[in-house]
Formats: structure tokens, C-alpha cells, sequence
């Protein structure tokens, strides 16, 4: 079957963005992230076909874009050790602020100034180190932190002389993600009328 379907002039910008497990932010810092977004959201039903052709699913979130592919098997054990990650990630954010999220913006030093006064922001910083190095200091732990929400881009380095951090909007995956754990209450069957 032979695929007539208009693509944007940078689709190859995009999939290059896309397949390395990024996010597309609609409040990306940079502006060709912003374009890219742009570029996407006025043809997503021809990139989406586009790319379901070469193995790809362009997935759409709140405000950002991503690929999703069918991938090998990855034990159960692996997903697991993930998902707490993220948990305890997201936890520590919202610890320091419950209005952590999209478009929040803040310098790493605040968190450790906070979590110098916060016995339970202090508690899960440390309790981050799991994942990590048992070795490491606050500070690194934190530092590693960021460096890999960077990395995955659910952060940016908004302003490099003040050390200023924005949340992109791709955090709403890591909040989807989280919310999509289902935890039955066990004393609610127990509380059923027969």
C-alpha cells in the first residue's frame, strides 16, 4: 500500500528529537523545540501515519509529544525498580513544592537550603541514594537528579548564570504514570455488605 500523505519539511528534525526517547515540550526553552511542537500539532494524523510505518507511535500527552515503540520484553523485576525511581522522584519534588510541575521554575540550591529545615525533604533525598551511589552527598545525588531529568528532558536549563531550571511539560508523563497505579484497599471488600 503506497502512503500519499503530506509531511512537514522537518520531519527528519523530528524523528531525529523523537527517537532518542525525548520529549517534544510546547514550553521548551528552545525554540526549535517549540516549532517542532507547532510543526507536529498541525500534522499529527500525517506524522503519525508516517511514522506508524516505520515502527514508531507518536504519542500525545498534555502539551508534549513522544514515541512509543513495541520493545523487547523487560523483566518485571526491571519495571518495578523504574517505577519506585520515578516514585521517589516525584515524591521529593512535591515534598519541596506541591506546586511542582509544568512550567515551575527553580535553582537546585533552594531544595537544599529547604531540605537543611525539612526533616521530610531530607529524608527523601536521602532516601534517593538507593538508586545511586550510597556514597554520595545530598548535593551529588540532587546533581545526578537533574543531569538525568535533563537527559530525558522533563527539565531545561533555562538560565545558566543563575542556575535556574524549568519544568517541561512532559512532567505530566512521570504524574500519568504515577496516577495509573491502581491500589486496591483491602478493609474495603472486608466493609461490603453481605
Amino acid at each position: 500500500m503506497e502512503l500519499n500523505i503530506q509531511i512537514p519539511a522537518h520531519t527528519a528534525d523530528i524523528f531525529d528529537h523523537l527517537q532518542k526517547g525525548l520529549f517534544i515540550n510546547s514550553n521548551s526553552c528552545d525554540e526549535n523545540i517549540r516549532q517542532m511542537y507547532d510543526e507536529i500539532d498541525d500534522h499529527l494524523e500525517a506524522l503519525s501515519l508516517y511514522f506508524a510505518q516505520i515502527g514508531y507511535t507518536l504519542e500525545r500527552g498534555n502539551e508534549y509529544f513522544y514515541f512509543s515503540r513495541t520493545e523487547p520484553r523487560i523483566t518485571l523485576e526491571q519495571k518495578i525498580a523504574r517505577a519506585y525511581y520515578w516514585i521517589d522522584i516525584l515524591d521529593l519534588f512535591k515534598t519541596f513544592n506541591e506546586t511542582f510541575g509544568p512550567g515551575y521554575r527553580f535553582q537546585p540550591e533552594q531544595i537544599l537550603v529547604e531540605a537543611n529545615i525539612n526533616v521530610m525533604l531530607q529524608n527523601k533525598l536521602d532516601s534517593i541514594r538507593k538508586h545511586t551511589s550510597d556514597k554520595e552527598i545530598r548535593k551529588d545525588v540532587l546533581d545526578n537528579i537533574i543531569r538525568q531529568l535533563v537527559k530525558d528532558s522533563f527539565l531545561e536549563l533555562e538560565n545558566e548564570k543563575n542556575n535556574v531550571y524549568k519544568v517541561m511539560s512532559s512532567w505530566h508523563y512521570l504524574e500519568r504514570l504515577v496516577e495509573s497505579i491502581n491500589i486496591y484497599d483491602e478493609t474495603e471488600e472486608d466493609e461490603k455488605p453481605e
